[in-house]
């Protein structure tokens, strides 16, 4: 159906009911049929909503089992647990197959997940019979725009950090980079998630300020490249600790002085991002091209 509105008459028939037939375009985009229900809601004094009943819902939204047993790689568990946090899943049950248990290697790498990488989750059941993974976090109370501010300051924050261990041989703040990319990756999945969950949700894409669900694919990539940068702070963290001295002098100078322009160039993408300036977008990608000054 096209963004521009339809002009529809107002029909009256019986003794008090007014009709306006919905497109039918709409209708199919939806998925309903005849005899399903739609709510009409006011927004203002001149605003009339439609929405199917189940709007904002999906068979994802039900709860998942994750059959799993003794024999299963640990990382192959990991990820399909991941891939379900990535569909809307609300509930994951996750379950040894008849007649096993959930080893504790097993227990141990799916706590580890929740923990480390599913932002909004938590363990509400856990035995050797069974783990329940409740997701209790949504878009309302934390924005893919909030959390992308937020991954970025921890990316940028990182790479601050893992230059200034390697500047004093500070092996205590080389391992907080470390341990911090966890964060930054649990920040990545959620984006992730809430962008898949968007790609079949107009409304959602309209809350997040997306034209399209094309967006959501490129926002994708510009999240990846986020997660590159804590990516690369943890590499010099552990140079950092295997080095064993400080780095000085005109080699730290210059190092220092390319974190510096590089950080800018950041700013100023994300600020083009944010703004969707592409002319600014251009500036930054051309200005990005002298670090090779350095």
């Amino acid at each position: 159906m096209a963004d521009k509105g339809q002009i529809r008459k107002i029909q009256f028939t019986g003794k008090s009911s007014y009709i306006v037939s919905l497109p039918k375009d709409w209708i199919k985009e939806q998925g309903l049929k005849q005899g399903d229900q739609v709510t009409v809601e006011r927004n203002g004094s001149t605003v009339l909503e439609v929405k199917p009943v189940n709007f904002g819902k999906s068979s994802s939204d039900e709860s998942s089992n994750l059959i799993i047993s003794p024999e299963d790689d640990k990382s192959a568990i990991v990820r399909k647990l991941i891939a379900l946090y990535f569909l809307n899943s609300k509930t994951i049950n996750v379950k040894p197959k008849a007649g096993t248990r959930i080893s504790p290697t097993h227990r141990i790498a799916i706590r580890n997940t929740v923990k480390k990488v599913l932002m909004g989750s938590e363990i509400t059941a856990d035995s050797t019979d069974g783990i329940t993974v409740q997701v209790l976090i949504n878009l309302v109370e934390l924005s893919v725009d909030g959390a992308f501010k937020r991954m970025l300051s921890m990316a940028k924050s990182m790479q601050t950090d893992a230059l200034l261990s390697l500047k004093e041989n500070n092996d205590e703040l080389a391992q907080e980079v470390i341990n911090s990319d966890d964060d930054v990756d649990r920040f990545g999945f959620y984006i992730i998630r809430q962008l898949t969950i968007a790609i079949e949700n107009q409304h959602m894409l309209e809350e997040m300020g997306f034209k399209n669900s094309r967006d959501c694919l490129g926002y994708r990539v510009i999240v990846k490249n986020i997660e590159r940068i804590g990516d690369h702070a943890v590499t010099l963290a552990q140079d950092a600790i295997e080095i064993k001295k400080p780095i000085k002098g005109k080699i730290m100078t210059s190092i220092e002085k390319m974190n510096e322009f590089a950080l800018t160039a950041i700013d100023n993408t994300c600020l083009a991002l944010f703004k969707n300036d592409y002319l600014e977008a251009e500036n930054a990608i051309s200005e990005s091209s002298n670090i090779k000054k350095y």
